[in-house]
């Protein structure tokens, strides 16, 4: 095909594919981030995350000790489900989800741990 036939577009995107920054960055805002180094962004989701599960996990040991940790455990679950999402783990975030919705129902019938 004779390059005179491509349209502006595709010979823009051409161009853009094999410049250097597309192919050793990430553009982001105006500016090349490399793409091995985690944004400030991706560092707060990864605390938040952990910070999340961290407390889920928690809530979980302790649901024998008083009825109330059932629900502070449906809680951390939906909050691990926000950061399942925000870290584009989405199969982890639908599961967290239906798991708060398990530990609400669990809250709600008064029947504890086993």
């Amino acid at each position: 095909m004779p390059r005179s036939s491509l349209s502006p577009r595709i010979m823009l995107a051409t161009k853009r594919m094999c410049t250097h920054d597309h192919l050793h960055g990430i553009r982001q805002s105006g500016r090349t981030r490399r793409s091995g180094s985690p944004g400030i962004a991706n560092m707060a989701i990864t605390i938040y995350g952990v910070c999340v599960v961290t407390f889920m996990m928690v809530m979980y040991s302790l649901e024998r000790r008083d009825h109330r940790f059932i629900l502070a455990f449906a809680v951390a679950c939906l909050l691990s489900s926000v950061y399942g999402f925000l870290s584009g783990a989405w199969p982890f975030g639908g599961v967290e989800a239906i798991w708060s919705v398990v530990a609400v129902r669990r809250y709600r019938s008064g029947v504890p741990a086993t």
